[in-house]
């Protein structure tokens, strides 16, 4: 019972869904006070978070679960976002007649699963985390009925990622069959180079490359995110890709640190093909929310040429550009929440036209912006790719940091 202690986040925010779902059953009109309610609910947790004080690594039932200081760090990070992006997304939620009281609800089980899978150390746990995650997910992307765009990308969005979890499954249990466990800690310790390990190990990398959308399992990310409710793309481009980022490096820095000759050509690949493709298909696009889906792909590809090094400096620099990409897309969808007119949000860039003539301020952030989430100097994103590309440099891996470049 002493070990709760470090799950409190996790436990209050269960609890908290639970009691808003009676509430939004037993009281009328209540979706605007679950929307309030669920914004405070993710404040607390964060307070809860950030007053867990630990020196040392803490394993919690039967090893299957951990804390650590970067879990506590990337969970503090997701609750901040999620916050913010409820906020930014109300006006929004509101206009368009989607603030239902399921639907701030369906964000904070979201949540739970993303904070279940950061702190995973076991591949039934980590399992659980993500099918959390994604169902809600699912859910959300099609929340908005009335619109054919929205029902089609849950769909697009169910299909693929039903096939990813089939994928991602068959790998644990061949990693499970062949080490006789599941815990991360005993993969490890049980470690024999035995191919059905390699397969499990490259099948759970493409359940994982699935949901962080890298070339070539990204082909739901344009689709999904143009059919979405804007408020449920910043999610989709934001909160699930931090969570399936760290997860990617505690699964290939923990119990298969050893066959990193073996996953370090995947992950390259990965990278090169995510960064090339998201730079080439995202020129034709018309619409911004596909735009920004192309861009993520491409940002990724970066985030993961960092964990290719196999130091902690590829690893520091993966979850500094993670931040940094974090807030130029919460930038981003800030600026189109904004692009509105009578009541009618505005998503496609001929939509654009004549901005800097009525708002100027307003097309000034996103000349800002994007220049930023495309690493032009002196701004973040910039350096975002620079610590990227200086970790790569050190290792030597020219060919990776040139391709970087060019895209």
């Amino acid at each position: 019972m002493n070990n709760l202690y470090f799950i409190i986040p996790e436990l209050f925010i269960s609890l908290s869904v639970m009691g808003l779902l009676v509430l939004g059953v037993f009281k009328n009109n209540s979706s605007k006070i679950i929307f309030y309610f669920s914004c405070i609910i993710i404040l607390v947790s964060l307070a809860i978070n950030l007053n867990i004080k630990i020196t040392e690594t803490i394993f919690l039932f039967s090893n299957s679960y951990l804390v650590d200081q970067l879990s506590l760090f990337i969970k503090s990070i997701i609750l901040i976002s999620a916050f913010f992006v409820m906020l930014s997304s109300y006006n929004y939620v509101r206009v368009n007649n989607i603030l239902k009281i399921e639907y701030p609800i369906l964000i904070l089980c979201s949540l739970i699963g993303m904070l279940v899978m950061i702190s995973s150390n076991d591949l039934i746990v980590f399992y659980i985390g993500l099918e959390l995650q994604s169902l809600a997910l699912y859910v959300l992307a099609s929340f908005n009925r009335d619109n054919l765009l929205s029902s089609e990308s849950g769909l697009k969005y169910f299909v693929l990622s039903a096939l990813s979890s089939g994928l991602l499954l068959y790998g644990c249990s061949l990693i499970y069959g062949f080490s006789n466990s599941t815990n991360f800690n005993v993969i490890s310790q049980n470690f024999n180079f035995e191919y059905g390990v390699i397969f499990g190990m490259v099948f759970v990398i493409v359940g994982l490359a699935f949901k962080i959308s890298a070339v070539p399992f990204h082909m739901w990310a344009p689709d999904v995110y143009q059919g979405s409710p804007t408020s449920v793309t910043v999610l989709f481009a934001i909160l699930p890709k931090i969570a399936a980022l760290t997860v990617f490096i505690k699964f290939l820095y923990g119990p298969f640190l050893n066959l990193f000759e073996e996953w370090q050509i995947i992950i390259i690949f990965l990278s090169v093909a995510s960064m090339i493709l998201g730079a080439v298909a995202a020129i034709g696009q018309k619409n911004l929310k596909r735009l920004i889906a192309y861009s993520s792909i491409s940002h990724m590809g970066y985030a993961l040429a960092g964990l290719t090094t196999g130091t902690n400096q590829g690893i520091q620099s993966s979850i500094i550009y993670l931040i940094i990409y974090l807030i130029m897309n919460f930038a981003f969808f800030s600026c189109l929440f904004m692009l509105k007119r009578k009541n009618k949000f505005y998503e496609n860039i001929e939509d654009l036209s004549g901005l800097s003539k009525k708002h100027p301020l307003l097309a000034l952030s996103f000349l800002i912006i994007l220049f930023s989430l495309a690493g032009i100097p002196p701004l973040a994103g910039f350096f975002a790719k620079f610590y990227v590309f200086m970790a790569v440099i050190q290792k030597e891996m020219y060919f990776l940091a040139i391709v970087g470049l060019l895209a």
